[in-house]
Protein backbone atom coordinates (compact mmCIF):
# COMPACT_ATOMS: atom_id res chain seq x y z
CA UNK A 1 0.00 0.00 0.00
CA UNK A 2 1.40 3.13 -1.03
CA UNK A 3 2.81 5.47 2.12
CA UNK A 4 3.73 9.06 2.03
CA UNK A 5 6.22 11.01 4.92
CA UNK A 6 5.20 14.33 6.06
CA UNK A 7 7.55 16.26 8.32
CA UNK A 8 6.77 19.31 10.57
CA UNK A 9 9.31 22.52 9.54
CA UNK A 10 8.73 24.70 12.35
CA UNK A 11 5.94 24.77 15.05
CA UNK A 12 5.36 29.05 15.41
CA UNK A 13 6.66 31.54 13.54
CA UNK A 14 9.92 31.94 15.30
CA UNK A 15 10.74 28.26 15.19
CA UNK A 16 14.26 26.81 14.78
CA UNK A 17 15.67 25.83 11.02
CA UNK A 18 18.44 23.09 12.15
CA UNK A 19 15.71 20.40 13.10
CA UNK A 20 14.17 21.28 9.41
CA UNK A 21 16.76 20.73 7.71
CA UNK A 22 18.05 17.74 9.25
CA UNK A 23 14.38 15.87 8.29
CA UNK A 24 15.29 17.26 4.72
CA UNK A 25 18.74 15.67 4.82
CA UNK A 26 17.68 12.76 6.07
CA UNK A 27 13.65 11.58 6.92
CA UNK A 28 12.99 10.88 2.73
CA UNK A 29 10.55 13.04 3.38
CA UNK A 30 7.68 13.86 0.65
CA UNK A 31 6.14 16.69 2.31
CA UNK A 32 7.13 19.30 4.62
CA UNK A 33 5.30 22.05 6.31
CA UNK A 34 5.95 24.97 8.55
CA UNK A 35 3.27 26.28 11.00
CA UNK A 36 3.91 29.70 11.67
CA UNK A 37 0.31 31.29 12.66
CA UNK A 38 -0.81 31.75 16.19
CA UNK A 39 -4.09 33.98 16.97
CA UNK A 40 -2.63 37.43 16.97
CA UNK A 41 0.42 36.85 14.22
CA UNK A 42 -1.24 37.61 11.45
CA UNK A 43 -2.96 40.54 12.88
CA UNK A 44 0.43 42.20 13.52
CA UNK A 45 1.42 40.89 9.99
CA UNK A 46 -1.62 43.26 8.41
CA UNK A 47 -0.61 45.82 10.68
CA UNK A 48 3.08 45.57 8.72
CA UNK A 49 0.95 45.20 5.02
CA UNK A 50 -0.71 48.52 5.94
CA UNK A 51 2.67 50.20 6.16
CA UNK A 52 4.43 48.33 3.27
CA UNK A 53 2.02 46.42 0.71
CA UNK A 54 5.21 44.32 -0.15
CA UNK A 55 5.44 42.91 3.38
CA UNK A 56 2.95 41.60 5.36
CA UNK A 57 4.64 37.69 5.33
CA UNK A 58 6.59 36.17 8.29
CA UNK A 59 9.77 38.13 8.54
CA UNK A 60 11.72 34.62 8.78
CA UNK A 61 10.55 33.60 5.03
CA UNK A 62 13.16 34.07 3.10
CA UNK A 63 15.98 33.09 5.66
CA UNK A 64 14.25 29.90 5.65
CA UNK A 65 13.71 29.55 2.03
CA UNK A 66 17.22 30.05 1.47
CA UNK A 67 18.28 27.30 3.40
CA UNK A 68 15.60 24.83 2.34
CA UNK A 69 15.29 25.29 -1.28
CA UNK A 70 18.11 23.45 -2.73
CA UNK A 71 17.23 20.87 -0.60
CA UNK A 72 13.38 20.64 -1.60
CA UNK A 73 14.89 20.98 -5.19
CA UNK A 74 17.86 18.24 -4.66
CA UNK A 75 15.70 15.51 -2.87
CA UNK A 76 11.79 16.64 -4.70
CA UNK A 77 10.03 17.20 -1.53
CA UNK A 78 7.46 19.68 -1.27
CA UNK A 79 6.68 22.38 1.11
CA UNK A 80 3.53 23.58 2.54
CA UNK A 81 3.31 26.70 4.45
CA UNK A 82 1.12 29.62 5.88
CA UNK A 83 4.03 31.96 6.66
CA UNK A 84 2.37 33.95 3.91
CA UNK A 85 0.35 35.20 6.85
CA UNK A 86 -0.91 38.44 5.30
CA UNK A 87 0.63 38.68 2.14
CA UNK A 88 1.07 35.24 0.41
CA UNK A 89 1.10 37.02 -2.84
CA UNK A 90 4.08 38.75 -1.82
CA UNK A 91 5.85 35.80 -0.29
CA UNK A 92 5.23 33.97 -3.36
CA UNK A 93 6.49 36.30 -6.02
CA UNK A 94 10.10 36.98 -3.63
CA UNK A 95 10.31 33.23 -3.02
CA UNK A 96 10.53 33.06 -6.75
CA UNK A 97 13.13 35.96 -7.20
CA UNK A 98 15.14 33.61 -4.16
CA UNK A 99 14.96 30.82 -6.27
CA UNK A 100 15.94 32.17 -9.28
CA UNK A 101 18.81 33.88 -7.37
CA UNK A 102 19.94 30.41 -6.20
CA UNK A 103 19.56 29.48 -9.66
CA UNK A 104 17.05 26.94 -9.36
CA UNK A 105 14.80 25.39 -12.36
CA UNK A 106 11.61 23.54 -12.72
CA UNK A 107 10.04 24.96 -9.66
CA UNK A 108 6.24 25.90 -8.90
CA UNK A 109 5.16 28.37 -6.30
CA UNK A 110 1.94 28.81 -5.64
CA UNK A 111 0.04 31.31 -3.09
CA UNK A 112 -3.82 30.56 -1.24
CA UNK A 113 -5.50 33.97 -1.12
CA UNK A 114 -8.82 34.26 0.03
CA UNK A 115 -8.64 34.12 4.14
CA UNK A 116 -8.71 37.97 4.57
CA UNK A 117 -12.20 38.76 4.53
CA UNK A 118 -11.50 42.54 6.29
CA UNK A 119 -12.56 44.42 2.99
CA UNK A 120 -16.22 43.67 4.41
CA UNK A 121 -15.67 42.63 8.03
CA UNK A 122 -18.36 45.35 8.67
CA UNK A 123 -21.48 42.83 7.25
CA UNK A 124 -20.87 41.05 10.05
CA UNK A 125 -21.18 43.64 12.78
CA UNK A 126 -23.90 41.72 14.59
CA UNK A 127 -22.56 38.18 14.45
CA UNK A 128 -21.66 37.51 17.89
CA UNK A 129 -17.75 37.33 19.31
CA UNK A 130 -16.58 33.81 20.94
CA UNK A 131 -14.96 34.99 23.71
CA UNK A 132 -17.88 37.43 25.30
CA UNK A 133 -21.18 36.95 23.60
CA UNK A 134 -21.65 40.07 22.10
CA UNK A 135 -22.22 41.74 19.10
CA UNK A 136 -18.68 42.76 17.26
CA UNK A 137 -19.88 45.73 16.89
CA UNK A 138 -19.57 46.14 20.73
CA UNK A 139 -15.85 46.17 20.17
CA UNK A 140 -15.07 49.66 20.02
CA UNK A 141 -11.77 49.54 18.68
CA UNK A 142 -9.83 50.05 15.66
CA UNK A 143 -10.31 46.86 14.01
CA UNK A 144 -6.71 45.60 12.15
CA UNK A 145 -7.36 42.47 10.19
CA UNK A 146 -10.73 39.45 9.57
CA UNK A 147 -9.01 36.57 8.98
CA UNK A 148 -10.52 32.84 8.48
CA UNK A 149 -8.87 30.16 9.42
CA UNK A 150 -9.16 28.08 5.73
CA UNK A 151 -9.05 24.48 5.73
CA UNK A 152 -7.57 22.35 2.66
CA UNK A 153 -9.35 23.59 -0.71
CA UNK A 154 -6.96 26.00 -2.05
CA UNK A 155 -3.88 23.44 -1.15
CA UNK A 156 -5.14 20.71 -2.50
CA UNK A 157 -5.93 22.95 -5.80
CA UNK A 158 -2.37 23.52 -5.53
CA UNK A 159 -1.09 19.99 -5.43
CA UNK A 160 -3.08 19.07 -8.20
CA UNK A 161 -1.64 22.02 -10.38
CA UNK A 162 1.53 20.22 -9.67
CA UNK A 163 2.86 23.19 -6.92
CA UNK A 164 5.88 22.68 -5.48
CA UNK A 165 5.98 25.31 -2.67
CA UNK A 166 2.32 26.34 -1.60
CA UNK A 167 2.28 29.88 0.10
CA UNK A 168 -0.87 30.34 2.49
CA UNK A 169 -2.41 32.55 4.32
CA UNK A 170 -4.61 32.16 7.18
CA UNK A 171 -4.94 28.18 6.76
CA UNK A 172 -6.06 25.64 9.73
CA UNK A 173 -3.04 24.37 11.69
CA UNK A 174 -3.98 20.68 10.34
CA UNK A 175 -5.05 21.58 7.02
CA UNK A 176 -1.67 22.01 5.94
CA UNK A 177 -0.60 18.31 7.20
CA UNK A 178 -3.88 16.95 5.88
CA UNK A 179 -4.22 18.37 2.17
CA UNK A 180 -1.30 16.49 1.03
CA UNK A 181 -3.05 13.37 2.31
CA UNK A 182 -5.89 14.13 0.48
CA UNK A 183 -4.02 14.58 -2.70
CA UNK A 184 -1.80 11.57 -2.56
CA UNK A 185 -4.49 8.92 -1.65
CA UNK A 186 -7.80 10.73 -3.85
CA UNK A 187 -9.41 10.87 -0.47
CA UNK A 188 -13.29 12.12 -1.00
CA UNK A 189 -14.66 15.26 -0.04
CA UNK A 190 -17.40 13.29 2.12
CA UNK A 191 -14.76 10.77 3.51
CA UNK A 192 -15.32 12.40 7.08
CA UNK A 193 -13.98 9.54 8.61
CA UNK A 194 -10.02 9.54 6.80
CA UNK A 195 -10.56 13.46 7.38
CA UNK A 196 -10.70 13.01 10.69
CA UNK A 197 -7.37 10.30 10.92
CA UNK A 198 -5.80 12.79 8.43
CA UNK A 199 -6.54 15.42 11.15
CA UNK A 200 -5.01 13.69 14.20
CA UNK A 201 -1.90 13.18 12.30
CA UNK A 202 -1.85 17.04 11.05
CA UNK A 203 -2.84 17.48 14.74
CA UNK A 204 0.72 15.34 15.91
CA UNK A 205 2.88 17.58 13.85
CA UNK A 206 1.24 21.06 13.86
CA UNK A 207 3.38 22.19 16.92
CA UNK A 208 6.74 20.43 15.71
CA UNK A 209 8.78 20.12 18.61
CA UNK A 210 6.24 19.45 21.47
CA UNK A 211 5.40 16.05 20.52
CA UNK A 212 9.28 15.22 20.25
CA UNK A 213 9.48 16.37 23.90
CA UNK A 214 9.91 20.16 24.14
CA UNK A 215 6.68 20.53 25.79
CA UNK A 216 6.66 17.45 27.59
CA UNK A 217 10.09 17.68 29.45
CA UNK A 218 9.79 18.71 33.64
CA UNK A 219 12.94 17.93 35.32
CA UNK A 220 13.24 15.18 37.78
CA UNK A 221 9.32 14.56 36.63
CA UNK A 222 9.41 13.60 33.10
CA UNK A 223 13.25 14.07 31.80
CA UNK A 224 13.86 14.28 28.31
CA UNK A 225 17.08 13.60 26.59
CA UNK A 226 19.49 15.81 24.87
CA UNK A 227 16.70 18.42 25.05
CA UNK A 228 18.89 21.08 23.78
CA UNK A 229 19.31 18.94 20.15
CA UNK A 230 15.61 18.40 19.77
CA UNK A 231 14.14 16.61 16.95
CA UNK A 232 11.20 17.40 15.14
CA UNK A 233 8.33 15.20 14.08
CA UNK A 234 7.58 13.11 10.78
CA UNK A 235 4.49 10.96 9.90
CA UNK A 236 4.46 8.04 7.80
CA UNK A 237 1.16 7.17 6.74
CA UNK A 238 -0.89 4.80 4.43
CA UNK A 239 -3.58 5.29 2.08
CA UNK A 240 -6.15 4.07 5.14
CA UNK A 241 -4.96 7.19 7.32
CA UNK A 242 -2.85 4.24 9.11
CA UNK A 243 0.89 4.61 9.83
CA UNK A 244 3.10 6.17 12.85
CA UNK A 245 5.18 9.21 14.17
CA UNK A 246 8.38 9.55 14.44
CA UNK A 247 11.71 11.18 14.60
CA UNK A 248 15.68 11.24 13.42
CA UNK A 249 17.25 8.64 15.67
CA UNK A 250 20.90 10.95 15.62
CA UNK A 251 18.51 14.20 16.80
CA UNK A 252 17.61 14.44 20.92
CA UNK A 253 13.92 14.54 22.55
CA UNK A 254 11.84 11.64 22.15
CA UNK A 255 8.56 10.26 20.95
CA UNK A 256 6.83 8.38 23.48
CA UNK A 257 2.67 7.48 24.24
CA UNK A 258 3.15 10.14 27.12
CA UNK A 259 4.44 12.55 24.64
CA UNK A 260 1.64 12.21 22.25
CA UNK A 261 -0.94 12.00 24.44
CA UNK A 262 -0.04 15.47 26.04
CA UNK A 263 0.43 16.68 22.61
CA UNK A 264 -3.20 14.96 21.41
CA UNK A 265 -4.93 16.70 24.46
CA UNK A 266 -3.14 20.39 23.26
CA UNK A 267 -5.57 23.16 22.98
CA UNK A 268 -8.51 20.29 21.89
CA UNK A 269 -11.82 21.74 23.55
CA UNK A 270 -13.63 18.57 23.16
CA UNK A 271 -11.83 15.65 21.83
CA UNK A 272 -14.52 13.84 20.97
CA UNK A 273 -16.09 16.98 18.59
CA UNK A 274 -13.05 19.24 17.81
CA UNK A 275 -14.13 21.39 15.02
CA UNK A 276 -11.63 22.08 12.10
CA UNK A 277 -12.42 23.47 8.86
CA UNK A 278 -12.15 20.51 6.90
CA UNK A 279 -14.11 17.93 9.48
CA UNK A 280 -15.27 17.63 13.14
CA UNK A 281 -12.85 15.15 14.29
CA UNK A 282 -13.36 12.32 16.96
CA UNK A 283 -9.60 11.52 18.97
CA UNK A 284 -11.77 10.42 22.06
CA UNK A 285 -11.02 6.82 21.05
CA UNK A 286 -7.18 7.64 20.20
CA UNK A 287 -4.92 4.88 20.77
CA UNK A 288 -1.14 5.32 20.68
CA UNK A 289 1.15 2.26 20.78
CA UNK A 290 4.86 2.31 21.32
CA UNK A 291 6.35 -0.15 18.10
CA UNK A 292 9.93 1.12 18.64
CA UNK A 293 12.31 3.41 20.64
CA UNK A 294 10.83 6.51 19.27
CA UNK A 295 8.20 5.15 16.71
CA UNK A 296 4.69 5.13 17.69
CA UNK A 297 1.84 3.78 16.40
CA UNK A 298 -1.89 6.07 16.21
CA UNK A 299 -4.91 4.26 15.33
CA UNK A 300 -9.05 5.16 16.78
CA UNK A 301 -9.36 8.48 15.25
CA UNK A 302 -12.21 9.59 13.43
CA UNK A 303 -14.30 12.06 11.71
CA UNK A 304 -17.97 13.23 10.79
CA UNK A 305 -19.23 16.24 8.34
CA UNK A 306 -17.52 19.62 8.60
CA UNK A 307 -19.65 22.81 9.69
CA UNK A 308 -21.24 25.06 7.51
CA UNK A 309 -18.62 28.34 8.62
CA UNK A 310 -15.14 29.24 8.94
CA UNK A 311 -13.93 30.74 12.31
CA UNK A 312 -12.62 34.19 11.75
CA UNK A 313 -10.14 35.58 13.90
CA UNK A 314 -10.39 39.60 13.88
CA UNK A 315 -7.55 41.42 15.08
CA UNK A 316 -8.00 44.98 16.97
CA UNK A 317 -6.27 47.23 18.51
CA UNK A 318 -6.86 47.54 22.43
CA UNK A 319 -4.73 50.06 24.32
CA UNK A 320 -1.00 49.85 25.28
CA UNK A 321 0.92 48.41 28.19
CA UNK A 322 3.52 50.04 29.80
CA UNK A 323 6.47 48.58 31.59
CA UNK A 324 9.70 49.53 33.76
CA UNK A 325 12.40 47.42 35.78
CA UNK A 326 14.75 48.04 38.17
CA UNK A 327 17.19 45.73 39.79
CA UNK A 328 18.24 45.93 43.21
CA UNK A 329 21.29 43.86 44.66
CA UNK A 330 23.36 42.58 48.09
CA UNK A 331 21.86 42.47 52.01
CA UNK A 332 18.92 44.09 52.61
CA UNK A 333 17.54 43.78 48.58
CA UNK A 334 13.95 42.60 48.86
CA UNK A 335 13.31 45.23 51.48
CA UNK A 336 14.48 48.03 49.20
CA UNK A 337 12.56 46.34 46.37
CA UNK A 338 9.32 46.27 48.44
CA UNK A 339 10.40 49.83 49.00
CA UNK A 340 10.40 51.20 45.70
CA UNK A 341 7.12 48.92 44.89
CA UNK A 342 5.30 51.50 47.13
CA UNK A 343 6.59 54.61 45.94
CA UNK A 344 5.87 53.64 42.06
CA UNK A 345 2.39 52.37 43.10
CA UNK A 346 1.86 55.95 45.06
CA UNK A 347 3.02 57.71 42.40
CA UNK A 348 0.81 55.59 40.15
CA UNK A 349 -2.63 56.82 41.94
CA UNK A 350 -1.15 60.52 41.40
CA UNK A 351 -1.39 60.36 37.57
CA UNK A 352 -4.41 61.96 35.89
CA UNK A 353 -5.65 58.59 33.85
CA UNK A 354 -6.95 54.97 34.56
CA UNK A 355 -4.66 52.07 34.72
CA UNK A 356 -6.32 48.91 34.65
CA UNK A 357 -4.56 45.35 34.79
CA UNK A 358 -1.83 46.97 36.98
CA UNK A 359 1.59 44.57 38.25
CA UNK A 360 3.68 44.79 40.62
CA UNK A 361 5.81 42.10 40.90
CA UNK A 362 9.34 41.17 42.29
CA UNK A 363 11.34 39.02 40.12
CA UNK A 364 14.84 37.36 39.52
CA UNK A 365 16.82 35.11 41.00
CA UNK A 366 20.46 34.67 39.74
CA UNK A 367 21.37 37.79 37.09
CA UNK A 368 23.25 40.07 39.01
CA UNK A 369 25.97 38.63 41.71
CA UNK A 370 26.01 35.09 41.07
CA UNK A 371 25.97 33.55 37.11
CA UNK A 372 27.02 29.83 37.69
CA UNK A 373 24.70 28.24 40.43
CA UNK A 374 22.12 28.68 42.06
CA UNK A 375 22.19 31.24 45.73
CA UNK A 376 22.02 30.07 48.62
CA UNK A 377 19.73 32.73 49.73
CA UNK A 378 18.12 35.41 47.74
CA UNK A 379 20.56 38.25 47.78
CA UNK A 380 19.16 39.83 44.40
CA UNK A 381 15.65 40.91 43.54
CA UNK A 382 14.14 43.06 40.44
CA UNK A 383 10.85 45.20 40.15
CA UNK A 384 8.78 44.95 37.44
CA UNK A 385 5.96 47.08 36.89
CA UNK A 386 3.77 47.08 34.24
CA UNK A 387 0.13 48.06 33.56
CA UNK A 388 -2.74 48.88 30.53
CA UNK A 389 -3.64 52.46 29.51
CA UNK A 390 -5.34 53.76 26.36
CA UNK A 391 -2.63 55.94 24.97
CA UNK A 392 0.72 55.45 23.92
CA UNK A 393 1.90 58.50 25.82
CA UNK A 394 0.08 57.40 29.05
CA UNK A 395 1.50 53.70 29.11
CA UNK A 396 4.76 55.80 28.74
CA UNK A 397 4.50 57.19 32.09
CA UNK A 398 4.33 54.18 33.73
CA UNK A 399 7.39 53.13 32.70
CA UNK A 400 9.25 56.43 33.05
CA UNK A 401 8.27 56.20 36.63
CA UNK A 402 10.15 53.13 37.28
CA UNK A 403 13.22 54.40 35.95
CA UNK A 404 13.03 57.28 38.06
CA UNK A 405 14.05 55.50 41.15
CA UNK A 406 17.56 55.49 40.20
CA UNK A 407 18.17 58.88 42.06
CA UNK A 408 14.94 59.14 44.14
CA UNK A 409 15.39 56.00 46.64
CA UNK A 410 15.99 53.81 47.63
CA UNK A 411 19.38 53.31 47.19
CA UNK A 412 21.46 50.73 44.62
CA UNK A 413 18.78 50.23 42.04
CA UNK A 414 20.51 49.24 38.59
CA UNK A 415 19.97 47.75 35.16
CA UNK A 416 16.68 49.77 34.73
CA UNK A 417 14.43 49.13 31.63
CA UNK A 418 11.34 50.64 30.17
CA UNK A 419 9.22 50.00 27.00
CA UNK A 420 5.73 50.65 26.03
CA UNK A 421 3.73 48.22 23.87
CA UNK A 422 0.39 48.31 21.74
CA UNK A 423 -1.83 45.70 22.16
CA UNK A 424 -3.73 43.88 19.97
CA UNK A 425 -6.30 41.52 20.86
CA UNK A 426 -8.58 38.98 19.01
CA UNK A 427 -12.62 38.38 18.37
CA UNK A 428 -13.90 35.26 17.23
CA UNK A 429 -17.01 35.24 15.13
CA UNK A 430 -18.62 32.39 13.04
CA UNK A 431 -18.91 33.27 9.02
CA UNK A 432 -20.78 31.06 6.25
CA UNK A 433 -18.20 29.24 4.44
CA UNK A 434 -20.12 30.47 1.34
CA UNK A 435 -18.77 33.90 1.88
CA UNK A 436 -15.24 33.08 1.03
CA UNK A 437 -14.03 32.64 -2.37
CA UNK A 438 -10.74 30.79 -2.25
CA UNK A 439 -8.22 31.77 -5.09
CA UNK A 440 -4.77 30.18 -6.07
CA UNK A 441 -1.93 32.10 -7.99
CA UNK A 442 1.31 30.34 -9.43
CA UNK A 443 4.31 31.46 -10.69
CA UNK A 444 6.74 28.74 -12.80
CA UNK A 445 10.34 29.42 -13.19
Amino acid sequence: MKTIRIGSGAGYAGDRLEPALDLLKYANLDYICFEGLAERTIALAQKNKKADPKKGYNELLLYRMEKILPLLHQNKTKVITNMGAANPKAAMEDIAKLAKHLVLENLKIAAVLGDDISHKIEEYNGENVIETGEPLYEIKKELLSANAYLGIEGIVEALKNDADIIITGRVADPSLFLAPMVYEFGWEKSDWEKKGKGTLIGHLLECAGQVTGGYYADPGIKDVPNLWNLGFPYVEVDALGEGFITKLKESGGMVTTATCTEQLLYEIHAPENYITPDCIANFSKVIFKEIAQDKVKFEGASGKKASHTYKVSVGYLNGFIGEGQMSYGGPNCIARALLAKEIVEKRLEKLPFDISELRCELIGINSLLNQNKMPDQLNEVRLRVAGKTQTKEEAQQIANEVETLYTNGPYGGGGATKKVDEIISIASILIPKEDFKIDVHYIKI
